[in-house]
């Protein structure tokens, strides 16, 4: 007589067993496709904006010179005084070949400073690449070992981010720049900084 309830009762844990982590599993499914599809991903918030740029010291791309005169590195005191325009690329970086033009562009603005960091790349084939392109950095600091990167919380190559006159970081683009948003974006983002002095 006592059998067919623990039948029942073993019957139902068994169920519960390989539904629960049935469940379990298609709740992570849905997490997973609704941040995969939640929008646009070089939108990814930066823990950065509104604190002062790091503090990063690099030394310059060996060779690498600008009119004449040799490229100098990154010193911290260079995000302040200008909103300034830094960029995170590579000769290895698809993309960065991309939008090379595109910042050659934005250099001819004089209210800007562009400073480059040239991320985990040999010195020859960063100072190859300039020539193809052209020069838009005034200053470029070489980050062999990625450390600037991490402190200034890159994802991956390129990145772009505007730092204000005070030496604050007031925007972060990740991914390239593109002919769709170097206007609509990028430019409007730096205007935003240049209006609003900080």
């Amino acid at each position: 007589m006592t059998s067919v309830p623990n039948e029942s009762a073993k019957a139902g844990r068994r169920r519960i067993a390989v539904l629960v982590p049935l469940a379990v599993f298609l709740a992570l499914v849905l997490l997973f496709l609704l941040r995969l599809y939640s929008g646009d991903p070089s939108l990814i918030p930066s823990a950065l904006i509104g604190h002062p740029a790091p503090q990063t010291n690099l030394p310059p791309v060996a060779g690498l010179e600008r009119d004449g005169a040799p490229v100098p590195g990154i010193d911290p005191a260079n995000f302040k005084g200008a909103v300034t325009v830094v960029n995170v690329w590579a000769s290895w970086c698809v993309p960065c070949h991309d939008e090379a033009p595109l910042l050659m562009q934005l250099a001819q603005d004089s209210r800007v400073r562009l400073i480059g960091i040239n991320y985990k790349d040999q010195p020859d084939n960063a100072r190859r690449f300039l020539g193809r392109y052209g020069n838009p950095f005034g200053i470029v600091g070489v980050d062999g070992n990625g450390r600037a990167a991490i402190e200034w919380g890159v994802y991956g190559v390129p990145e772009t981010f505007i730092v204000g006159r005070q030496g604050t970081i007031v925007y972060k683009m990740v991914g390239p720049v593109t002919p769709d948003n170097i206007n609509t974006v990028l430019r409007t983002e730096i205007e935003k900084a240049l209006k609003a002095g900080s």
